[in-house]
């Protein structure tokens, strides 16, 4: 598979900010040219000058809200038009709340953006891929994908969110599996906690909590994991086989299915 080199292209959503800026230094530092896509334009616009006067890239400011179908629909046109050659779907936020109190209409933007927008830029992306035979798409979900059967303090209300990121993990690693043997790199990023606006907007203190990591570590993992081949990177988590323990764990219970109903659902009824 064809590794990254200067003068490749990068597209990165929710790039005003956070891990999005961090993705946009780092590759921008290795001579990628850059699309810089999200909501605040003067944001956007600011980065783009700042890393073309610092590394002499092309860096353009491409303002979407990827909740909105008609913005959505240009981000999907440039990916239809080719020369991109690393996708990275970063734009989210948390919705961290009681799922009864999370208003439906939050709800569905949070799926619009992690869950509808991130398979729709894959689709339009791949192609042109495909056509040349390399390429790569970075998924950022979260740790929280693995949490739907935790019960810890320390972690928020999360339904939603971790739902949204646990089918962005399963889609990456079958998209993956689909991928792979054709030149395409594809990776699901699931980080831990990040310094960042992310947990500000959410009216979250992290302060006080342990492990809190910086983006741009964050990022770094992120590469180097793209450039072993990992599908998920987790990047505080130092022990490699503990990702595929969980891979197994899942399938052995898909394989588990005998063709009969278990026992335990067969008590006779009164």
């Amino acid at each position: 598979m064809a590794q990254l080199k200067r003068g490749d292209k990068a597209l990165v959503t929710g790039a005003s900010s956070g891990i999005g800026v961090a993705y946009a230094d780092a590759l921008a530092a290795q001579g990628l040219n850059l699309v810089l896509v999200a909501r605040r334009e003067d944001r956007l616009r600011d980065l783009a000058t700042r890393l073309h006067q610092e590394f002499g890239i092309d860096a353009q400011a491409l303002r979407a809200d990827l909740t909105d179908a008609a913005d959505l629909a240009r981000v999907e046109d440039a990916l239809r038009s080719g020369g991109i050659d690393l996708l990275i779907n970063n734009a989210g936020f948390g919705a961290y709340m009681l799922f009864v109190d999370l208003p439906p209409d939050r709800a569905e933007e949070l799926l619009r953006l992690k869950v509808i927008a991130s398979t729709r830029l894959a689709r339009a992306v791949l192609p042109s891929m495909l056509e040349r035979g390399s390429g790569a798409v970075i998924n950022v979900a979260s740790q929280v994908a693995f949490s739907g059967a935790l019960q810890m303090p320390q972690l928020p209300l999360r339904a939603t969110y971790a739902g949204a990121n646990a089918y962005l993990v399963t889609f990456s690693e079958l998209l993956h599996a689909e991928m792979g043997e054709r030149g395409i790199r594809i990776q699901v990023l699931c980080p831990g906690l990040v310094r960042t606006d992310f947990h500000r907007i959410q009216n979250r203190d992290i302060t006080a909590l342990p492990n809190v990591m910086e983006a741009k570590d964050i990022v770094g993992a992120s590469l180097a994991a793209l450039e072993l081949g990992e599908v998920i990177c987790s990047p505080t988590v130092g022990d490699p086989s503990m990702v595929a323990a969980w891979e197994a764990a899942g399938s052995k219970l898909f394989a588990s299915n005998g063709g009969a109903i278990a026992d335990r659902y067969l008590t006779k009824r009164a």
